[in-house]
């Protein structure tokens, strides 16, 4: 059941403006291209001058001009986004900051383990929707999505009775989709069900997909309630799927060194995923939170995907892309969440995904002709391990072919925009995190040791996708790892 907070007048949008002052959430932010720039013309010289003294085309040269070549197929689309994403946020910064109340049913959908090292940062997202959301959205419902027998169902009962927009909706121990769907992906099925047999599939009904440990800020909340009320009423003519951008405060990060790693996530929601998402079509995928949509598109699509589905959101967005193509939108709004507590699990994470995507991007079930653009960029992914400068380094010092100048002139610029880009995806990405936090400013070590280590993560990453790709072709059980949540 749905609560009602009444009209939200001007002493609860102080009161949000207060809350949200004191825990640093919500500070607007801009992207830059300087770093780019730079990046881009030191790399272009250096590498042309070195294909200038070049001696002879060898092995390594004709590999490393391939391989070296290949990320251009998600660079170039990523900073076309990024460059959408300044344009966008100059306008909207332009634009009157007013609170815009929605009338619309906001279900927020939070799937959760219930594990007592999970517990912690579920009670800081509950808090959060509490505290923010109710100010746009008068008509407002939190599910938090538990097992029968989850570890910390007790206090999660208590979380309940503090917080009376919240209900749990418990899965039963026996309940089996139609199609043998597990993990995350099933308790998505069993909350979506509920919400079809309570008549909330309609047009004025919208869920925000949200995972346990990323909670939200007024700017969130703002950035939900200007895309809703865009929409037409009907939603025949309307935009019906949206996501925003994952920012990591830094006071949620257990270890400053995988919150520096993280900050490419940030990066890439401006750029690569705002290129596709906010172009209509999410076809790069979506992720699993702050993953906005209308409950009777969703009625249409469902999560019963089937027993080996690990990366529920990318299938979503696959069956949206071929149902409703050119109706998904990106906004700048953010949700906070945590990075990985330890290095082990920072990997394990990437291996998920990557094994994940990979079962996605080959399943027959899907016509290959919407598998395609997810092909693409999981390919390129998946071509990490023999990309990475270390790899090629050993190899060269295996064949005596220490020559990695490119075998032409005409990928030097393509070499010198990979290396600009993904320089770029780190530096912004670590501008969000900081901003998102209590300490809104980077401090001066972190972008010099940031760029120190972005060899050190792209190894990190490299490690991931190596497990990944080893448990895809092993062909193995399908397994979910959920790493600790600690803050």
């Amino acid at each position: 059941m749905a609560v009602h907070c009444g009209d939200p007048g001007g002493e609860t949008v102080t009161t949000v403006a207060t809350l949200a002052k004191s825990t640093g959430l919500g500070r607007s932010w801009r992207p830059s291209f300087v770093s780019f720039v730079l990046v881009y013309l030191a790399f272009f010289i250096i590498a042309w001058r070195s294909f200038q003294h070049k001696s002879g085309v060898g092995y390594m040269s004709w590999y490393t001009t391939v391989v070296w070549s290949l990320p251009v197929l998600t660079s170039a689309p990523g900073l076309a986004g990024a460059v959408i994403t300044a344009h966008r946020m100059r306008r909207r910064h332009r634009l009157p900051s007013v609170p815009t109340v929605v009338f619309d049913l906001l279900v927020v959908v939070v799937p959760t383990i219930g594990r007592q090292d999970t517990y912690p940062a579920l009670e800081r997202a509950v808090h959060s929707y509490c505290s923010y959301l109710p100010a746009y959205f008068p008509r407002l419902r939190i599910d938090v999505v538990i097992e029968e027998a989850c570890e910390d169902r007790d206090r999660i009962a208590g979380l309940e009775i503090a917080n009376p927009l919240m209900r749990i909706v418990t899965v039963p121990h026996d309940y089996r989709t139609e199609n043998g769907t597990r993990f995350k992906a099933r308790a998505n099925q069993y909350a979506h069900a509920l919400r079809l047999a309570e008549g909330e599939a309609t047009d004025d009904v919208w869920v925000l997909h949200m995972d346990d440990d990323t909670s939200v800020g007024p700017d969130t909340a703002e950035a939900l309630a200007r895309f809703v009320n865009e929409q037409p009423f009907s939603g025949k003519h309307g935009l019906h799927l949206a996501q925003g951008v994952l920012a990591y405060p830094r006071e949620y990060a257990r270890s400053r060194l995988t919150w520096l790693a993280d900050a490419v996530r940030p990066g890439c929601d401006i750029s690569l995923f705002a290129a596709a998402t906010g172009r209509g079509s999410p076809h790069a995928g979506l992720h699993g939170e702050l993953l906005l949509v209308r409950a009777s598109v969703e009625a249409t699509i469902g999560w019963d995907f089937g027993p080996r589905t690990i990366v529920e959101d990318a299938q979503f967005a696959v069956y949206f892309c071929e149902r409703y193509p050119g109706c998904s939108d990106w906004f700048p709004g953010r949700s906070y969440g945590a990075s990985p507590a330890t290095v082990a699990d920072f990997v394990r994470q990437r291996e998920r995904w990557v094994w994940g995507l990979l079962e996605l991007a080959t399943k027959r079930s899907i016509p290959l002709r919407r598998r395609l653009p997810l092909l693409q960029n999981v390919i390129v992914w998946a071509c990490g391990p023999i990309q990475h400068p270390a790899v090629i380094l050993l190899a060269g010092a295996l064949l005596g072919d220490m020559n990695t100048t490119p075998a032409s002139a005409v990928v030097v610029p393509l070499w010198a925009l990979n290396i600009a880009y993904c320089i770029w995806l780190y530096w912004e990405g670590l501008k969000i995190n900081a901003v998102s936090s209590a300490l809104p400013r980077r401090l001066w070590w972190e972008p010099l040791c940031l760029v120190m280590l972005i060899p050190l993560f792209s190894l990190l990453e490299v490690a991931g996708i190596f497990l990944g790709v080893t448990r895809f072709l092993r062909n193995g059980e399908s397994t979910f790892t959920v790493i600790a949540k600690p803050v």
